[in-house]
């Protein structure tokens, strides 16, 4: 949750490259960030649902801050390599628990019909903090390059996490929706009876499958997020400068996402074309290879946040259990799985084909949409009266 909004994340595949690591060395490592990712995805969701989400978000962002420190006083491909590690496994306790207390904190007022405006609002803050967070990692990389830069990244993270604590939870309580809560006969269930009821409403309901297939190939492609910096490297952009060229796209994004709370209702076939305008726009820039082409991925990243926002909300409106976390965790484990087919892509040289696939999901999103719809639940999706 605050990975992007911290000095050394417009700084940091600069750092990997500025020790000496290649470009598809680099790679490895964010295969390593998501293979962890991958393993404790979905368990550390059903410990969400279970125990506390808010102590999830909480020890998110510290395991977040011990990787950083890794990346500082163990500068190297295998510290590298531990502090994604650590930075994995705390994305994976953080994953699904934010939305989980967001759904299921609008629902307890009978306002979940605004999940997808307050979530939208809630993306567009965090996508706009990357403005100071990028001021600062101008700042800071001149006046103490990577180092001071990333212990600055670890206070942030421990304060993230002390006001993480602070937060309502919404852990075992009933489910949030009216609809029916298979398997649930006692008001405090086990660990693995929390696992089984997530796995199964994914496995059982078509809305549900279908909500978690799409959040999950649209939300793999924020893995090209971890590009645009050597993006704008390749492009000819001075290192200094890269951290304020690319304020453009948290700006477009921010829009996008609030914009996406707006989209809840548009047509499946609308929102198709929306994430075909996103690829072609991040491909032209690619093609391109000028310093300009940062104001085509910037677009790119509007227009696909704006999808984002719309996916995850319909995900959740179809959820009816009380393993909300688990269940958007499946989610999050399938775009970590495609995560790896992308960076593989990447890594060598596979962007033609990256274009296409990203063409291809366009197509099909509208069919995972109307799946939503076919159960009638599209009405949650409107805001209460």
């Amino acid at each position: 949750m605050l990975a992007d909004s911290i000095p050394i994340y417009p700084l940091y595949a600069l750092l990997f490259a500025d020790t000496g690591l290649s470009g598809a060395r680099i790679s490895t490592l964010f295969l390593i960030w998501s293979t962890v990712g991958i393993v404790a995805e979905v368990p550390t969701g059903a410990l969400a649902d279970r125990f506390s989400r808010r102590a999830a978000l909480a020890l998110s962002s510290v395991f977040q801050a011990a990787g950083y420190v890794l990346w500082i006083v163990a500068p190297g491909y295998v510290g590298f390599a531990a502090g994604f590690a650590l930075w994995g496994f705390g994305g994976s306790l953080g994953s699904g628990a934010r939305e989980a207390l967001l759904y299921d904190g609008l629902a307890a007022v009978g306002a979940e019909g605004d999940y997808p405006r307050v979530y939208g609002q809630v993306n567009a803050c965090q996508l706009i903090s990357q403005l100071p967070a990028a001021v600062a990692a101008t700042l800071l990389f001149s006046a103490g390059g990577y180092q001071l830069a990333g212990w600055a990244s670890v206070l942030c993270c421990l304060a993230a996490a002390a006001l993480a604590v602070r937060l309502p939870d919404g852990s075992g309580g009933p489910p949030a929706s009216a609809g029916p809560a298979p398997d649930v006969d006692e008001p405090h269930l086990s660990y693995l009876a929390t696992l089984r009821i997530g796995l199964g409403e994914v496995a059982r309901r078509r809305a549900v499958l279908a909500g978690a297939v799409a959040v999950a190939l649209v939300g793999s492609l924020d893995g090209l997020e971890e590009y645009f910096t050597l993006l704008a490297d390749a492009w000819g952009v001075a290192t200094a400068l890269i951290p304020l060229s690319l304020l453009a796209a948290p700006l477009f994004g921010a829009a996008g996402a609030a914009l996406g709370g707006r989209a809840a209702g548009w047509r499946p076939g609308r929102l198709g074309l929306l994430l075909a305008a996103a690829v072609t726009a991040f491909t032209a820039a690619c093609v391109l290879h000028r310093p300009v082409g940062i104001a085509g991925v910037a677009v790119a990243y509007g227009l696909y946040h704006a999808v984002l926002v719309v996916t995850d909300a319909r995900l959740q409106a179809a959820i009816q259990g009380p393993a909300r976390a688990t269940v958007t965790s499946v989610a999050s484990l399938g775009a970590d799985l495609c995560g790896i087919l992308l960076y593989a892509a990447w890594a060598t040289g596979q962007q033609a084909t990256l274009a296409v696939a990203g063409l291809a999901l366009a197509a099909v999103l509208p069919t995972l949409l109307r799946a939503y719809q076919s159960e009638g639940r599209s009405s949650e999706l409107e805001p209460k009266k």
